[in-house]
């Protein structure tokens, strides 16, 4: 059983079909790369995925449950099992918030305890992704865009979730700063046996990370297979261009 499914996804606005009768699943350990140009609807299904807004047709299913159309109340669990990391890594963080109470912010929420053992659940985060406890006092306007990134990813990460949707995470970094973040994500995909939905408009980082990938055009999926599949025999003109028109890029 798939642990993420959509199935006929469709978005409207007024009279705009932004997402048009998208389905695809997502089995546990797997990364589905959904890639497409800006406005093509990705950050939409994104947010449909996560419960934060409703599809006008169409369902999602976690784990073999329906969450399309179910009440907040019931959606709060399953919060704990399916995390964002958005594109904004500074539009993300609380300006007014230190590290220390960022971090531990899904914990106070769903699971109470301690501050004390906050405290060590969040030196124990930031370590997993590169950073030490030094950060913990300090605000988001005093790290770098890849570190802030990072303090995202650890945020995410504190309830020991299943699934992270990754909303182009590195688009808003330098490329070597970039890579970084990448290779870590690779890395804790592993070390906390996560599953992803990873989207982004480029195709070459689509296919580092990627066990499947998925084409968007206009709201449309136009095709979809194996990374190998995708990348290396490509059936439709549009994938054909996406490859052509991004750069290789040097992450390993």
């Amino acid at each position: 059983m798939p642990l993420l499914e959509a199935t006929r996804l469709t978005k409207d606005y007024g009279e705009v079909r932004v997402v048009d009768d998208v389905s695809f699943v997502i089995h546990r350990g797997e990364t589905l790369g959904l890639v497409g140009e800006s406005g093509s609807g990705k950050s939409t299904i994104a947010r449909m995925v996560l419960g934060l807004i409703e599809p006008s047709s169409g369902s999602v299913s976690f784990d073999g449950a329906s969450i399309t159309g179910m009440p907040q109340s019931r959606l709060r669990p399953l919060r704990r099992r399916i995390q964002p990391v958005f594109q904004d890594p500074y539009a993300a963080l609380n300006p007014r918030m230190r590290v220390l109470d960022i971090v531990t912010e899904p914990l106070v929420i769903h699971e109470g305890g301690s501050r004390a053992r906050h405290r060590l659940k969040a030196s124990e985060l930031l370590r997993s992704v590169g950073l030490d406890d030094s950060a913990l006092p300090r605000y988001p306007h005093e790290f770098s865009g890849g570190q802030r990134q990072r303090i995202n990813i650890a945020r995410a990460l504190a309830l020991r979730p299943e699934m992270l949707v990754l909303d182009e995470p590195i688009s808003a970094l330098d490329v070597s700063v970039g890579a970084q973040v990448v290779n870590l994500l690779r890395d804790l995909q592993r070390d906390f046996q996560l599953t992803y939905l990873f989207i982004s408009h480029s195709m070459p980082l689509v296919r580092y990370l990627s066990t499947n990938i998925a084409v968007l055009r206009h709201g449309r999926l136009v095709e979809m297979g194996t990374r190998d599949e995708i990348c290396d025999a490509p059936r439709e003109l549009y994938t054909q261009t996406l490859i052509a028109a991004t750069p290789e890029l040097r992450l390993a």
